[in-house]
């Protein structure tokens, strides 16, 4: 008995984890390009109002495709507000957040997350 009930602690505890992944919290709006044991290269795509449910991402560079204007929402409250230009590049430390398209354009970015 206790073997099938540290599985299921252990089961439910991957499954909280991958939730996390934006793949799985928000697949409809992220498509993988390219993943090798390297990087992994998200499109990101969405329109004004959507929101995303809180994920994760490892540390990153994204790539500004369309300008868009985004709320970010951290995990202890904290909101910052972000606006993009077109051919805008950054680098981002690892971050968990739910996003929010706040402006009236569509986003659309790539992201490569280091592995």
């Amino acid at each position: 008995m206790l073997r099938i009930v540290s599985f299921v602690a252990l089961f439910a505890l991957c499954s909280a984890a991958s939730a996390q992944d934006p793949l799985a919290t928000d697949g409809d709006k992220y498509k993988v390009m390219l993943e090798n044991d390297r990087v992994r290269v998200l499109e990101y795509r969405d329109r004004p109002g959507e929101k995303t449910h809180q994920h994760r991402h490892p540390a990153f560079v994204l790539y500004v495709v369309s300008a868009f204007k985004r709320k970010l929402t951290l995990p202890d409250g904290k909101v910052i507000m972000r606006e993009f230009k077109a051919g805008d590049v950054l680098w981002s430390d690892a971050q968990t957040h739910i996003g929010e398209n706040v402006g009236d354009t569509p986003t659309h970015v790539i992201m490569v997350e280091m592995k």
